[in-house]
């Protein structure tokens, strides 16, 4: 089986931005359509190869083309978006976003029957039965594998960071969670997820991915679904925190952040920090990020260096001035994802929450 190899690591900068949606009805409520989409008829041509389905036959994923110019990010972001939308509504659905459809009942809804995930279903069981998240995944080429360990190791603090800015997940399988990241810690039951233990190298990391395949622990890589991964296929350091999002100057935020970092730590690598590494523990961190899920917005964070804790506006103040981004600072400035949904909700209700989270051409 190809698992990839550290000779995938040979582009530094690009970008990938892997969203999932749900396929609507006419009332914007979760249906099967991924069938028709993605089986059935041709995608216009900026999707073809870059549209497929998720677990459940009302959740779609598309992929952005390969992004060299980070300038090109929403350009390319928003092409998708409209193809994805155009072609849903030529034959009869809707696209909407969010971490977790608010509606979305896993109990009435229909599974994909692709092998792969019938396989998933018959080894994972209750979990994966249960799985109707959606999220959005951004790839960052890396230039050298050792570089990408080291990198996504760092990354480990920084993911509860997006997970608490993007928080638009409060409602699973019809009522209130209390959380603002249902989606974070429904994803959380499945095997090899949350936040991933430090590897000293490359080398380590690939132990593990083989050890994983060998051990009939996993199918192939891809099901090794933490927060921050190395793709050993891509050559990319994949950041897979943030909730799906209707909005997708939301969505360009956490490129921009997420670029940004992995072009600050890997010239923080070059200049000697590879060899003072945190190895944070991942309980801590785990501490961090469920704070994220519990309070998104409004959580206060253990600090970089776990010596005291900072609430999420400094951090975020504190981030946009040391990266010169700005995206992640309207993100915290409005009204959050999850906050919306209540809202809504409460008025003017749920058609009013299920037409909010559609996908609008742009």
């Amino acid at each position: 089986m190809d698992r990839g190899s550290s000779e995938s690591f040979d582009r530094m900068g690009t970008i990938g931005v892997e969203e999932e949606c749900f396929v609507v009805d006419a009332n914007g409520r979760p249906t099967s359509g991924t069938d028709e989409l993605v089986y059935e008829h041709d995608p216009p041509e900026i999707l073809v190869d870059r549209l497929d389905h998720e677990l459940f036959k009302c959740v779609i994923e598309t992929q952005t083309p390969l992004i060299e110019d980070p300038a090109r990010v929403g350009e390319a972001l928003r092409e998708v978006r409209r193809a994805l939308v155009d072609h849903a509504d030529a034959h009869g659905y809707g696209i909407a976003a969010a971490g977790l459809h608010p509606l979305a009942r896993w109990r009435e809804l229909e599974r994909a029957e692709k092998p792969r995930y019938r396989s998933q279903l018959d080894r994972i069981q209750y979990p994966q039965h249960r799985n109707t998240t959606a999220g959005v995944h951004v790839h960052v080429g890396v230039d050298d594998a050792d570089k990408a360990v080291w990198i996504a190791n760092e990354l480990r603090w920084y993911v509860p960071v997006m997970l608490a800015l993007s928080a638009n997940s409060p409602y699973w399988n019809g009522f209130d969670t209390g959380l603002q990241s249902a989606r974070a810690k429904i994803f959380e039951a499945l095997p090899n997820t949350g936040m991933p233990t430090y590897f000293e190298d490359f080398e380590s990391f690939d132990r593990f991915e083989r050890r994983m395949v060998d051990g009939d622990a996993i199918a192939d890589r891809g099901e090794l679904w933490y927060d921050v991964r190395p793709h050993t296929g891509h050559g990319t350091v994949e950041i897979r925190t943030p909730d799906g999002q209707a909005d997708p100057d939301v969505v360009l935020a956490f490129v921009e952040y997420g670029h940004a970092l992995v072009e600050d730590l890997a010239a923080a690598y070059e200049d000697g920090a590879r060899g003072r590494a945190r190895d944070h523990r991942r309980e801590v961190l785990d501490e961090n990020k469920w704070r994220a899920i519990r309070n998104g917005h409004e959580a206060t964070l253990f600090d970089r260096d776990l010596e005291g804790t900072i609430d999420l506006g400094e951090l975020v103040d504190r981030e946009c001035e040391r990266l010169g981004v700005d995206g992640i600072r309207r993100v915290y400035e409005r009204e959050s994802g999850a906050e919306r949904q209540r809202r809504l909700l409460e008025d003017p209700g749920v058609d009013g929450l299920c037409a909010d989270l559609e996908l609008r051409p742009e």
